[in-house]
């Protein structure tokens, strides 16, 4: 088993910014694509930002220019820095990493979401 555990979520005023973390551990044997999806309230989950190991980035347009993805891959980490950030930007944010286990097995694994709420 792999678990996700994001931390950094919170309330920020419109403009302000947040950091959030995610650290993937257990039956790790590498990691190919880690990114950040976000749900609104009434709304399906979208991606917000992606990485690869080899550090290759994809971004929802929404975000372009205002967040930042990187990643740590000897610690199994990825971050997502948010700048000037807006109210159209509250959702519970989720971890998502695609894992290959020590018995060569591929699964997508979720973490169990932080809340980012930015007030107006």
């Amino acid at each position: 088993q792999v678990q996700l555990v994001e931390s950094g979520g919170g309330l920020v005023q419109a403009g302000g910014s947040l950091r959030l973390s995610c650290v993937a551990s257990g039956n790790i044997f590498s990691i190919s694509t880690m990114g950040w999806y976000r749900q609104a309230p009434g709304k399906q989950r979208e991606l917000v930002a992606s990485t690869s190991s080899e550090g290759t980035t994809n971004y929802a347009d929404s975000v372009k220019g205002r967040f930042t993805i990187s990643r740590d891959n000897a610690k199994n980490a990825v971050l997502l820095q948010m700048n000037s950030l807006e109210p159209e930007d509250t959702a519970v944010y989720y971890c998502n990493a695609r894992v290959l286990s020590v018995q060569w097995r591929t699964q997508n694994y979720w973490g169990q979401g932080t809340q980012v709420t930015v007030s107006s």
